[in-house]
């Protein structure tokens, strides 16, 4: 029986309570874990605050600016019989794009009210609405094509429904796309809208597949996210069972490519498209978490393993080569050909944030910390109107960020994902309450029946000092959790894949209202286990040296070279900073002694490190000899390729 309730949602990773007249979840099993939605988390901190108005901005309003250039729009107008022609833009995909922005809008009226944009959201979804079929099929390409008696249908589709789904149609990947940003949107204005959009989508999906219906399995994986989300939202159950019939139809005769070689339960390495992997296990993880499903966490556990023992960059990237835009062999980490996509970053990120949800282990905040700092970061200009695809970790000047692309899912993807890091900082059970990422904030959190305000004060990433202050509406006892980040604790990468040169012994300091407090790990998190009240005061000071890190010697492109981080912030050599612009000549030695320093009017600010290097010269004989010394700049490698393309690197040679 339908009632006016509150339900758990999550979006992006990211918990959400709203008001609907809905069914409640069957089960009420989900994480064990939760995080505290974004909704209840203010930032007030001067690196990603920034970063989130420029996205609501700039971003957002360029990204529908595109839509609208390339026919992104016109293609549901088109479908919707407001406007003739033929299907406007270049793949079959490009529905999800706007379904993206739409989620990012829709996050970020959260934020930033606009009336003009929620506006906009109700002509555009009106257009999606009346561009889909009457049976609930939306795919612009082939209604358009059915039009036109079928001409103008994408190679990549089958003259039938769903037929090549498995191989590049999409059909299913729009779709999952269209119901995380159906979520989103009712989330952040209460309008059933775009939510009875997916809802009749979903049913009509529920209704063509099944084990005695159609067994195909998306060939590009998210409809699993999306369905999961329809569950929270509705409780029905229907769409978490669809969900994982796309799961566990999968394999195990298809292609490694989309990960469909072996069943899902079966896999226990990273292979193939690195975004449709990630999408892939994080859809994974909330089958796991919902129905305690074994055999499900230890597939994801080993892949994890996978990625981070042997497979994963120093920034935080996935994906090794750019022919299967994915994963390489272990070790095989080249440089300059990294593809890295921005996309996977942000999958790797959703995949993270759902292993810690259901483990309670620092090292996967660890490794998303590490991402969203490095590779994710990088895929976006401080302009926050230009974009990267691929995220190499060296540069000969042939790499510059575009404002928008053919295939345009990275910038559609940042738009939907920069307003929800808010989200990413607190998760909370019954008794506990993690403090997972230093941003300066403002958080009101429900911990079962307690409220609690907690108060953040940091200059992260540049200074490792933070200062919480906790206000419980009245005293009570809970356990608060605070991340001891790795590199805080002399490890580079969790397993071993990059390690830093030398040990640091300084110590991490954490006062309890002015009074040391003796650090005791569990999980990677110092437990405060006391009787809180309004006022309390934790302090925490993680030392911030410069480390130089080595790679594992079975990365061969990493042989006799060094990376420098700091916090959580590798860096890297590029042109605009060194004398000759030519830094991919450089030589540092491996005892070369650094200086850092915070340069407000570089880059909008950023903490730079200087040493000193060498130029090299090959002589006509071929040998490589080393020329006078000269210093070297390194800036945050996230914030690269800002001043114009240019020579860059991260690995730095020590020999010559």
């Amino acid at each position: 029986m339908e009632k006016l309730i509150k339900v758990i949602i999550t979006i992006a990773g990211v918990v959400l309570l709203i008001p609907g007249c809905v069914k409640k979840s069957s089960s009420g099993e989900d994480y064990p874990i939760q995080p505290v939605p974004f909704t209840s988390v203010k930032l007030t901190d001067n690196f990603w605050a920034p970063r989130i108005k420029k996205n609501a901005s700039v971003t957002i309003p360029i990204a529908f600016g595109y839509c609208e250039s390339t026919g992104r729009v016109k293609n549901f107008e088109i479908a919707a019989g407001l406007d003739t022609g033929k299907f406007q833009t270049i793949y079959p995909f490009d529905d999800s794009d706007v379904f993206k922005i739409i989620e990012g809008a829709s996050y970020s009226l959260q934020t930033y009210p606009d009336p003009k944009l929620e506006a906009y959201l109700d002509t555009l979804i009106w257009k999606i609405g009346l561009a889909q079929e009457d049976d609930g099929y939306l795919y612009t390409n082939r209604t358009i094509a059915e039009m036109h008696g079928g001409k103008g249908l994408h190679e990549w589709a089958s003259k039938n429904r769903w037929e090549l789904d498995t191989v590049l149609s999409h059909e299913l990947y729009n779709l999952g796309h269209l119901y995380e940003a159906a979520v989103a949107h009712y989330e952040a204005t209460g309008k059933r809208s775009l939510l009875d959009i997916a809802l009749k989508s979903a049913d009509l999906v529920n209704k063509d597949f099944g084990w005695d219906r159609v067994k195909v399995y998306p060939g590009h994986q998210v409809i699993e996210m999306g369905l999961v989300k329809l569950y929270r939202v509705t409780g029905e159950k229907k769409y978490l069972d669809l969900a994982r019939f796309f799961l566990d139809v999968r394999g195990p005769h298809g292609e490694q490519y989309n990960q469909a070689h072996r069943k899902v339960i079966d896999q226990s390495e990273a292979v193939g498209h690195s975004v449709r992997a990630t999408y892939m296990y994080s859809g994974m993880a909330d089958i796991a978490a919902i129905e305690k499903d074994k055999a499900y966490l230890n597939a994801i556990t080993k892949i994890w393993q996978d990625i981070v023992y042997g497979k994963m960059y120093l920034t935080g990237g996935i994906g090794a080569t750019g022919g299967n835009e994915g994963f390489a062999d272990p070790f095989v980490l080249p440089n300059m050909s990294a593809y890295c996509e921005t996309c996977a970053s942000i999958g790797d990120i959703f995949f993270n944030h759902r292993l810690f949800l259901l483990h309670g282990q620092a090292k996967y905040i660890d490794i998303l910390e590490k991402t969203l700092y490095n590779s994710m970061l990088s895929g976006v200009s401080l302009s926050a109107d230009r974009f990267f695809y691929p995220n190499p970790l060296e540069s000969n000047g042939q790499h510059e960020r575009s404002a928008w692309f053919g295939c345009a899912c990275c910038p559609s993807n940042i738009a939907r994902f920069v307003p929800a890091i808010p989200g990413y900082v607190y998760a909370l059970t019954d008794k506990e309450l993690y403090v997972n990422l230093f941003i300066s904030n403002d958080a009101n959190i429900n911990m079962g029946k307690r409220k609690v305000n907690m108060s953040q004060k940091a200059n992260f990433p540049w200074d490792g000092k933070v200062e919480i202050t906790v206000n419980p509406e009245t005293r009570g006892k809970f356990d608060l959790k605070i991340r001891v980040p790795g590199w805080a604790l002399n490890e580079a990468s969790p397993g071993g894949l990059y390690k830093f040169t030398d040990q640091n012994n300084e110590l991490i300091k954490l006062l309890v209202n002015g009074e040391d407090f003796e650090i005791n790990l569990v999980e990677g998190y110092a437990v405060i286990s006391r009787n809180w009240k309004p006022g309390d005061k934790v302090e925490v000071e993680f030392p911030m040296p410069v480390r130089k890190v080595i790679a594992d010697e079975r990365v061969k492109e990493d042989i006799d070279k060094i990376a420098f981080q700091r916090g959580p912030v590798i860096y890297c050599a590029e042109w605009p900073d060194n004398n000759t612009g030519n830094v991919l000549n450089f030589v540092i030695k491996k005892d070369a002694a650094f200086t850092t320093e915070f340069e407000p009017s570089l880059l909008e600010g950023i903490q730079v490190i200087k040493t000193f290097g060498f130029q090299t010269k090959r002589n006509l004989d071929g040998k490589v000899e080393l020329l006078n010394e000269e210093p070297v700049t390194l800036i945050p490698y996230a914030l690269w390729n800002n001043r114009g393309a240019g020579q860059m690197m991260v690995w730095l040679p020590t020999t010559e």
